[in-house]
């Protein structure tokens, strides 16, 4: 399968059925060919014109020319016993990213106490249907990353590149087609490479497509967008989607000094203004925030560092996921011990929190919370190439 490169302008496969409309008068085909081939780029998910069996030959050569083809490909697959499978996805521009595909397992559940990162607010009155194993897909909106968060492999590396809003949906589509018999996926969580509010416009493009009635028809609150704090964008998806798209906070630490070393986006959008645009967010009823707080020993895991998290948390409709740093080869950090785990959470618990240590997935593949970077290779590559950090908005 051969790769087209994103073309300029808007990219013909995430275009909305109304503005293919226009593509398909142009090519004097009728109207209703634009239902027809929105359906087969985003609920079928094919973007390979050979492929839309119900399309004429005439056609097909129409849409390669408009330049609708396949915008990633599978180039590895990983699993580790647990279940988790780490799909490596080539993409054009000698992109290469990562995507993770997590199944609710009666062995997930014993890891990981809230199961996903959406499940418990979202399913809590939805039965499971006997022989269905439930799967989150944890997606990537960028090569690489411009934050430089400490413990985080992507971050490390730089940024290299964003993904269009094409790229991002073509990694559901194409770990669809990696499910297992019995396997549903239920749930999207945007906390791949890169950060999704910085590249908020294909980020946006992306949500609305993998909802839209014509397409996947995925539900909003089935769709959690990760962010490290950048405050205008965390405003940006309040408004644009009403609240309806899941919300998870990369704090980390709760106060400013130690979130600076860190988290250097920090020194940007500080802690006062971060629980401002939390406070705001437009959250609907039974739904919270989640908190992720990766424990560093000796950096944030003290019993005085959990006071502050509930103190700034104070007020706030959250639920805390507390994650162990994963290593990475990029860093010597690394996690506090199961005593230090344990009297973090119940400072939180004493409180009131719901809080939950997540379980390790994935890491034996290197596709646990803060590796996902292609190793070293990355890393290295960021190093020799890496641009200046882009401003930040």
């Amino acid at each position: 399968m051969t790769l087209v490169a994103v073309p300029e302008g808007l990219d013909p496969v995430a275009k909305y059925p109304e503005e293919l409309l226009e593509d398909m008068r142009l090519l004097e085909e009728k109207p209703y060919r634009a239902a027809q081939v929105f359906e087969w780029i985003h609920r079928r998910g094919i973007s390979d014109p050979e492929r839309m069996t119900d399309v004429s030959l005439a056609l097909r050569e129409k849409l390669k020319g408009l330049g609708i083809a396949p915008r990633a490909r599978v180039s590895a697959l990983k699993a580790a016993e647990d279940g988790t499978r780490k799909l490596l996805l080539e993409m054009s521009e000698s992109a290469t990213v990562e995507c993770v595909l997590i199944p609710m397992t009666p062995l997930a559940n014993q890891l990981d106490a809230d199961a996903a990162a959406v499940d418990d607010d979202v399913d809590a009155d939805e039965a499971v249907e006997p022989g269905r194993t439930r799967v989150t897909l944890c997606v990537s909106t960028q090569f690489g990353c411009a934050m430089g968060c400490v413990f985080c492999a992507s971050g490390q590396a730089g940024l290299l590149r964003g993904l269009s809003a094409a790229e991002i949906v073509s990694q559901v589509y194409l770990a669809r087609e990696h499910l297992a018999p019995g396997e549903d996926l239920k749930n999207l969580v945007f906390m791949g490479m890169g950060e999704p509010l910085h590249h908020y416009d294909e980020t946006a493009r992306a949500l609305r497509l993998l909802t839209h009635a014509k397409g996947l028809g995925m539900g909003p609150r089935r769709i959690t967008v990760s962010t490290v704090g950048l405050v205008p964008g965390i405003k940006k998806l309040g408004e644009d989607f009403g609240g309806k798209i899941g919300l998870a906070l990369s704090l980390h630490a709760a106060d400013d000094e130690t979130r600076d070393r860190i988290m250097p986006m920090n020194k940007r959008y500080p802690l006062a203004e971060l629980r401002q645009a939390l406070m705001a967010y437009p959250l609907p009823n039974r739904r919270r925030i989640t908190i992720e707080y990766i424990l560093i020993d000796g950096v944030n895991s003290s019993l005085e560092h959990a006071r502050k998290l509930a103190q700034f948390l104070k007020g706030l409709r959250v639920k805390i996921n507390l994650i162990p740093m994963n290593p990475i080869g990029a860093s010597e950090l690394k996690a506090p011990n199961g005593a230090t785990v344990r009297v973090f959470r119940e400072a939180l618990a004493e409180k009131g929190f719901s809080c939950f240590v997540r379980g390790r997935r994935g890491d034996a593949v290197d596709a646990a919370c803060g590796q996902l970077a292609l190793s070293e290779n990355l890393i290295a590559l960021g190093r020799n190439k890496r641009p200046g950090r882009p401003e930040i908005s």
